[in-house]
């Protein structure tokens, strides 16, 4: 037998499970509750008014925590599900990454619903190679209930595949590396974050203001996240800031940075905050509360390159204190 014939006989013992139940009359380990909306609210900031008071929902993008089986599990898992797990991992297919996830939102959950859920396993791809490696896209439906009413579905898709071997992988990064020029990666300007972007390129740093109440919002957002007004304007950053935040980054090495540097999160006068790099200081000089000033810096200028515009911020040293 052909490798060829092994693999279409593989994918069709795959190919079998599809339709088959994933998980039966799942229970949620909690109800809907008020405290876990909070939490979740207060990690996002979040603070739409929905979310909270006698009335409260739950974020609609909470659908799976309500489902979540914890360290210990759900005992609904099918042995389908295991079966077909156990075929790929014989196959030499035994890593995982998630792909994506993608959420109906039918009805809102509110505090005290009771979730139950089933799952089957929807698809299975052919044989796919990746830069991963070799296996298959498995996709899983998830249809979450109160009572008899669907208020949601839930499908994960994972690839689950044979590694690629060391030594492939170390010819392909450095084939890549060496068609890698030392550029910055270029932010993703879309309809939402056009105007910010242009503003950088004038070197002012506008942010969000709602227009019915007033809220400043960064980064920019279709709708304000406090009253979800749709209308806003700017106003212009004073460039006065503090650092609230940092990290120190060492890894991974990217041939246009230079590692160790500090990467801030500035709570500006404004009151709000934005990623930046913190500059004008050694990256363990870098301190909460230290005061910084926004600058524009400007990279890959060069003859064939497209430059790049940017905002930083530049330590004020010998001043103490934050944005008061």
């Amino acid at each position: 037998m052909s490798a060829a014939d092994v693999v279409d006989e593989l994918g069709a013992r795959l190919k079998a499970y599809e339709g088959r139940a994933a998980a039966v009359a799942g229970t949620g380990k909690d109800p809907v509750n008020e405290p876990m909306i909070r939490h979740w609210c207060e990690a996002l900031g979040d603070t739409n008014p929905a979310y909270s008071g006698p009335d409260a929902i739950a974020p609609p993008t909470m659908l799976q925590a309500w489902t979540m089986g914890g360290l210990s599990g759900h005992t609904g898992r099918t042995e389908a599900y295991d079966e077909l797990f156990d075929l790929l991992d014989e196959a030499g297919c035994t890593s995982v990454v998630a792909t994506d996830c993608e959420q109906e939102y039918l009805r809102p959950l509110r505090p005290g619903d009771e979730v139950t859920f089933d799952a089957v396993i929807e698809s299975v791809s052919d044989r796919k190679t990746t830069k991963l490696g070799t296996g298959y896209f498995v996709t899983t439906r998830m249809d979450v209930r109160v009572g008899q009413d669907l208020v949601g579905t839930h499908r994960f898709r994972i690839l689950k595949y044979a590694p690629a071997r060391q030594k492939q992988q170390k010819q392909q990064r450095q084939q890549e590396e060496k068609q890698a020029r030392a550029r910055r990666p270029r932010p993703v300007v879309n309809r939402d974050n056009a105007g910010f972007w242009e503003g950088v390129e004038q070197h002012r740093l506008l942010i969000q203001r709602c227009m019915d109440c007033g809220t400043l919002r960064h980064p920019w957002l279709p709708g304000c996240n406090a009253c979800g007004g749709p209308d806003w304007d700017t106003v212009e950053a004073s460039g006065e800031g503090a650092v609230y935040s940092y990290v120190v980054m060492h890894h991974p090495p990217f041939p246009a940075f230079a590692p160790p540097y500090a990467v801030g999160l500035i709570e500006l006068a404004e009151g709000v905050r934005i990623v930046s790099n913190v500059v004008g200081v050694p990256y363990d000089k870098v301190r909460i509360g230290l005061p910084v000033r926004l600058e524009f810096q400007r990279y890959d200028d060069d003859e064939d390159a497209v430059p790049l515009v940017l905002p930083v911020f530049r330590a004020q040293e010998g001043r103490e204190g934050g944005v008061g």
